[in-house]
């Protein structure tokens, strides 16, 4: 499916180390004349790293698009009743936000996003990025899985001696999980070996 003219919201959450890897994606969506709005988290917002500081970041992201970023719940409420996205994607979504996601907390401007999403029978694409999704969030990972709507870039141990509950998705398949998604399908294969795509 193409994507040029689709209406993309794309959520960000405090995953910082992966901004690297997304900004690309979110410039390619643009590129490929789809109309993409980010939706960022609190932590996004109020956090500055050594990845990058929070308003140069969220400054590049309103660039990038076009469009004044989403920061708030209040300004997410909307979406739902708008039906303003064909899709919502969450890359990166951190084990705090999947966590909230599976037990239908709203506490966020990218949750808000999702549940509107979600309401009005569109797809949510999620790109995770979590150090326990092989620990305490995989209960909340499979939920999420099994849940109508939900389609998951596909993922797999970044780091499976150092870090071996840590799952990372393929960011660089966000776009074909968004195609996919949009045609109701489960892009294949979901689970991928993550840690050799750095091997040498």
């Amino acid at each position: 499916m193409k994507l040029a003219g689709k209406s993309i919201g794309f959520a960000l959450t405090g995953s910082h180390c992966t901004y690297a890897d997304v900004r690309p994606v979110i410039e390619q969506l643009v590129q490929m004349g789809t109309d993409v709005t980010c939706i960022v988290s609190g932590t996004v917002v109020s956090t500055s790293t050594r990845f990058a500081e929070a308003d140069e970041w969220l400054a590049e992201l309103a660039t990038i698009t076009g469009r004044p970023v989403i920061q708030s719940i209040v300004e997410a409420e909307p979406l739902g009743p708008s039906k303003r996205f064909d899709a919502v994607a969450i890359a990166p979504c951190t084990g705090n936000t999947l966590s909230r996601f599976a037990n239908a907390m709203t506490d966020s401007p990218v949750l808000m996003a999702a549940k509107a999403t979600l309401r009005n029978d569109r797809p949510v694409v999620i790109a995770i990025s979590t150090n326990d999704g092989l620990g305490l969030n995989m209960q909340n990972l499979a939920r999420l899985m099994a849940t109508k709507n939900i389609f998951m870039v596909p993922f797999g141990q970044d780091d499976p001696v150092a870090k071996m509950n840590s799952l990372v998705a393929r960011m660089n398949w966000i776009i074909p999980t968004i195609e996919q998604a949009l045609e109701k399908k489960q892009i294949q294969p979901v689970l991928i070996e993550k840690y050799r795509d750095n091997a040498k």
